[in-house]
């Protein structure tokens, strides 16, 4: 797949940017994911600003890729007299006695390949969303730009070349990091080849312990990797995407800030870090979530990496929006709405913490008590209306996904108490999922359809209704799950794409397929036993990632290119879950190649 958004992430835990297929970084927020864009030319629309690139005399060719099982991306320029430029691009992250090191920096790796290349090195930085950054002081082998002083390049290349943006002969290898404006301690050759060796053994190493199907490694690999990079370790946050503004379609005004982590994601992502072994990073998400659910009786949809962030959302003005396709906004109105399903959507993501043996700190009463906690909410809240999974902006309704989310939430605290060997407080709140599990099932079933609709009253299908047995509210072989496939089929599907919804919204009728979807009608597919169909579709779905494996929100029908923030966590989870599901199991796969 290739397209504006044929893009490769890279980064540490702590800063995350964007390279595409040309060896341009278009994008890096620091020192956060959430943070101003240093480089922005992703978002500047025609404007050639906010970016740093190679750019090679007379270029007739280019690769790129991921360095195999790490964050590592590699993009080689070749001339049409044959000279070659390599580009090596990375975020250093890496082991240093007892405790990790991941710097915010992005080193940068230029060497001469075959010939004698000639090149002109560009760096263009900007500063409050948009504004180049026009001081710019040099000085032994480092240049600091910004008012006040923000970023420091600091290289082994000419400087003088590097601001005037002179070409020259390439005849032995340079080295670029950018980080903040702090010395750098070392010889810089040696320290950025050192620090690239030791990156790449560490994803090498993280990558060995990950507990994958026998089919689909690869893919499930990057997924892993690509979930790793949007996860804050210093917090324990995983973003929805690492970008703003890239809107879900054309000229569509659907243009989100996804730096944040919505509750409503933490069922999926845990659940896909659970299934690859991820135990850590889930560990560390799940205490995140956790540490938001003490603190608050009433949760938000949506908070930043550091949970008290003011995420009011804003519009940048000197930022023309992706392909000129604006505005460009910064926060997220989100946090205002009412959304249900947050309160199951905890619950949900805490329970490893009682049932999976692996982790090092088990939960315990204490800890139930914050889960009877979000439970009472659940109960009072399952069958009032809210904003949705969607996140509608106009309008609330009794939403079936949120309901149902409640619903999960009271009977996996019934789990728990019995768990924790606490009968009547199992009997009580399994007496609650009983209840509202009943009426909801009720009030959400349309006779007319012959299928669970997206809300009470209403005849229109909503894709996350293909969730409601993996919740466990209703069993896979129950007839009324098929016959809502069956809906969901003629009103959602679109030949290979599936929409989330089709119709109307705040902002008119839906364009592109929420990619997600997909996945989730594979899982339905599969669960009622029509898995070649499903592992057709997942095999169709693989080929929509770009030319580094990853996808983004969306995808359009008819033009087939990927559109939405980037890269998708909930794709990206997608591809996880449902290659685990799908995938034959290793045993069956050994037996077959010895026979």
């Amino acid at each position: 797949m290739t397209g504006p958004l044929d893009l490769a992430v890279i980064g540490n835990g702590r800063i995350a940017a964007l390279v595409n297929t040309h060896g341009q970084i278009v994008w890096w927020c620091f020192p956060r994911f959430d943070s101003d864009a240093v480089f922005c030319r992703l978002i500047a629309g025609d404007e050639e600003k906010g970016f740093s690139d190679v750019v090679l005399d007379r270029q007739v060719g280019v690769s790129s890729v991921y360095e195999r099982n790490t964050a590592t991306v590699v993009t080689e320029l070749t001339a049409e007299d044959g000279a070659k430029v390599r580009i090596t691009d990375f975020a250093p992250r890496m082991r240093n006695f007892a405790r990790l090191l991941r710097p915010p920096q992005l080193m940068r790796i230029i060497e001469p390949v075959a010939g004698m290349p000639r090149i002109t090195i560009r760096v263009r930085p900007t500063q409050y969303y948009g504004n180049p950054m026009k001081r710019r002081v040099a000085g032994s082998s480092h240049v600091t730009y910004g008012e006040p002083a923000l970023i420091r390049l600091t290289t082994d290349a000419p400087l003088s070349y590097i601001q005037q943006e002179t070409p020259f002969a390439l005849t032995r290898p340079l080295h670029l990091v950018f980080g903040p404006d702090e010395p750098f301690t070392g010889d810089i050759a040696s320290t950025v080849r050192d620090f690239y060796q030791r990156t790449n053994g560490y994803w090498k190493e993280w990558v060995r312990y990950l507990s994958i199907a026998y089919e689909w490694q690869e893919a499930t690999i990057r997924a892993a990797i690509t979930l790793k990079l949007c996860n804050f370790e210093e917090t324990g946050g995983i973003v929805a995407a690492l970008t703003t503004s890239l809107p879900e379609a054309p000229h569509s005004g659907r243009n989100w800030d996804y730096r944040y982590c919505w509750l409503r994601d933490a069922y999926f992502v845990v659940r896909a870090l659970n299934a690859i072994g991820a135990t850590r990073t889930m560990e560390e998400y799940i205490t995140y979530i956790l540490s938001i659910a003490g603190n608050e009786e009433t949760l938000k949809p949506v908070y930043g990496i550091v949970p008290n962030d003011d995420l009011t959302e804003w519009t940048a003005p000197d930022l023309k929006g992706f392909e000129g396709h604006g505005p460009v906004r910064v926060g997220n109105a989100a946090v205002d709405q009412v959304q249900h399903d947050a309160y199951g959507s905890v619950i949900l993501s805490a329970v490893p913490m009682f049932f999976d043996r692996r982790l090092p700190n088990p939960g315990d009463e204490t800890l139930f008590r914050l889960i009877e906690k979000m439970a009472r909410q659940c109960a009072n809240l399952a069958l009032e209306p809210d904003a949705g999974i969607w996140e509608f902006r106009g309008r609330k309704r009794l939403h079936t996904h949120s309901a149902a989310m409640c619903w999960a939430g009271l009977s996996r605290t019934g789990a728990i108490a019995a768990r924790l060997g606490l009968a009547e407080r199992a009997t009580y709140w399994h007496g609650q999922a009983d209840s509202i599990g009943e009426t909801l099932l009720r009030r959400v079933w349309n006779e007319k359809r012959r299928a669970f609709t997206a809300a009470e009253g209403i005849d229109d299908m909503d894709a996350s209704v293909l969730l409601l047995p993996d919740l466990g509210l209703i069993e896979p072989d129950d007839p009324r799950f098929a016959s809502t496939v069956a809906a969901i089929e003629h009103d959602l599907v679109r030949g290979r794409h599936v929409m989330r919804y089709a119709a109307e919204d705040d902002f008119g009728l839906p364009e592109t397929e929420f990619l997600v979807c997909r996945f989730w009608l594979i899982d339905a597919l599969a669960a009622l036993g029509r898995r070649e169909e499903a592992r057709e579709r997942y095999a169709d779905a693989l080929s929509l990632r770009n030319n580094y494996g990853l996808l983004a929100e969306d995808i359009h029908p008819q033009t087939g290119a990927l559109w939405g923030n980037f890269p998708q966590t909930y794709s990206m989870a997608g591809i996880i879950l449902s290659a685990m599901r799908l995938s034959q199991s290793w045993e069956d796969r050994y037996w077959r190649a010895s026979s």
